[in-house]
């Protein structure tokens, strides 16, 4: 072939969630990563339209790893036409089997409740973004590829996988593409995990590319370094201040990994007497599967032994059902509760927080990153109202937030793995991250790479790839499906929300029916001469 190579960003561009990257060498087209889009109602909405490009056309899918961001719409690809290979680690395939048919309960139980609403107020329904039956399909198109062994994807482009530090199984992805005159050589980071993770050993990678695709999710953070002792004493002060003889500890913890690490860490701290032992309740039946699928892979895993015996301690328990997860409500004593999902933006966790957010005597833990328009970031921004499942709940819990679990390097970390990738000849596309990462992380970088080779590409940007550099095209572009300006950040809807919540507030506090009266009709006024 001799076509110069195109990239297309259809996701996880100036956002952090729905990686979906594009590359087209002739007829030949690939795609790395097919993410669901969490965060505001207008990203969200993107799960419901068509791709931007014909499902049925894409010769492969590379899968970087499992988290629903990454995997999450390869059951909507199948569902419109897809039908090739979906290569991954076996890990990732493993995760995937269980996480991508849990992800289509969630689609078909959240658009059940949400057609109920719908049809009271006369609205019309909706269909799930995709059901059980494809992401079962969608399984059986997955193709086991072990870290380090070359693979055709297709015609004119192979690939290999490098230990991503991030996830079990996750990986980053170095491609190679029969260019024109000499092989083009490209690197797709995926999600790069921390020092010093519990369960993951570091990131690995080589060097010399003529491109690199960066995620950025901490890129504006540099935190302290925190060794297994550190951590652990940060978690113990955080269970004593919780404590309470009526209490709870909730923590929204995304099911796959970070609440393996939870578990562990827990565990130890109540086997050397360093907290209380008291009862600990995974409630998501897709952590129970992880964790058996963690039992599988333990030469892949660090302080695989530590994660066995935290999983089958005495004081650990798995509710399955929806009766044992509802009995939750009615513990009395001290007890901790993890639960997806880690955002609280979908499962059981919602639940929790309705039971919990109300109560002087609960705490809520956040241990991982609450992207832009999240129900996690307006609690971990204090909102002291917040609506769930239609219902107006009050925060008087006590909101805490913990990054000592992160699953994704900070910005230093990220600029060093960079750094150790060079040379990097062409450019480094800066993606999963909002605006200030994004930014922070590409002045990191110019500190040893010349500006004009980072790019940050907005949502549906497409660029073509040569030896001599890049290009930005737009010619037979599709239309954008939303602003590129305004992912990444919350919406009218965010704003409705907040509007209203702040409009109850003031009616609370007027003193009377008379001065909330005067309350709706400045409110009126203020319409009307907008209008």
């Amino acid at each position: 072939m001799s076509a110069e190579p195109i990239i297309r960003f259809h996701g996880a561009a100036g956002t952090v969630t729905g990686s979906c990257q594009l590359v087209e060498f002739g007829p030949t087209k690939v795609l790395v990563d097919c993410g669901l889009f969490q965060g505001s109602k207008t990203e969200k909405e993107l799960n419901y339209r068509l791709f931007p490009f014909d499902p049925a056309k894409i010769d492969a899918v590379i899968l970087t790893h499992a988290h629903i961001d990454h995997s999450g719409l390869l059951p909507k690809l199948v569902k419109l036409g897809y039908d090739g290979p979906m290569f991954a680690t076996p890990a990732t395939r493993d995760l995937c089997s269980v996480m991508l048919p849990d992800s289509a309960h969630i689609q078909e139980s959240e658009v059940d409740q949400r057609n109920r609403r719908s049809l009271r107020r006369g609205r019309d329904a909706v269909t799930p973004i995709y059901a059980a039956r494809d992401a079962a399909i969608a399984i059986t198109l997955f193709r086991p590829v072990p870290l380090g062994a070359w693979h055709q994807a297709a015609a004119g482009i192979r690939f290999r996988f490098w230990n991503a530090g991030h996830l079990l199984g996750s990986a980053s992805v170095e491609m190679e593409i029969d260019a024109a005159h000499s092989p083009l050589r490209l690197l797709f980071s995926g999600d790069i995990g921390p020092h010093h993770k519990l369960l993951q050993f570091d990131a690995t990678a080589p060097g010399n590319w003529d491109y690199v695709v960066c995620e950025s999710t901490y890129g504006d953070l540099e935190r302290e370094q925190t060794p297994d002792e550190t951590r652990r004493n940060i978690l113990r002060a955080e269970v004593m201040a919780a404590t309470h003889p009526n209490g709870a500890l909730i923590i929204p913890s995304f099911a796959v990994e970070r609440t393996q690490e939870l578990l562990t860490d827990l565990i130890h701290l109540m086997d050397t007497g360093a907290i209380a032992r008291c009862p600990i309740i995974i409630d998501s039946p897709l952590a129970t599967q992880a964790s058996e699928i963690f039992r599988k892979h333990p030469p892949e895993l660090e302080n695989g032994d530590a994660l066995v015996r935290a999983i089958e301690a005495r004081n650990v328990r798995f509710t399955e059902t929806v009766e044992q997860s509802k009995a939750l409500d009615l513990m009395r004593d001290f007890h901790i509760v993890i639960a997806a999902s880690g955002m609280c933006e979908a499962g059981r966790i919602r639940h929790r927080l309705k039971n919990w957010l109300w109560r002087d005597e609960g705490t809520v833990l956040l241990v991982g990153y609450q992207a832009t328009g999240t129900l996690g970031r307006f609690l971990e921004d204090g909102a002291s109202v917040v609506r769930i499942q239609g219902d107006d709940i009050r925060v008087r819990a006590r909101i805490r937030t913990l990054d000592i679990y992160s699953g994704h390097a900070d910005g230093a970390e990220l600029a060093n793995w960079v750094r150790a990738r060079q040379p990097i000849r062409g450019g480094v596309f800066l993606v999963h991250g909002e605006e200030e990462a994004l930014e922070a992380l590409r002045q990191r970088l110019s500190e040893f790479l010349p500006e004009e080779r980072l790019i940050r590409p907005r949502l549906d940007a497409a660029f073509r790839l040569s030896a001599e550099g890049l290009v930005e095209i737009s010619e037979a572009a599709p239309p954008p499906r939303i602003d590129p300006y305004r992912a990444g950040h919350t919406d009218w809807h965010n704003d409705f929300q907040s509007l209203v919540l702040d409009l109850q507030d003031e009616l609370a506090r007027a003193a009377d029916d008379k001065a909330r009266g005067v309350v709706l009709r400045r409110l009126r006024r203020a319409l009307m001469e907008e209008a």
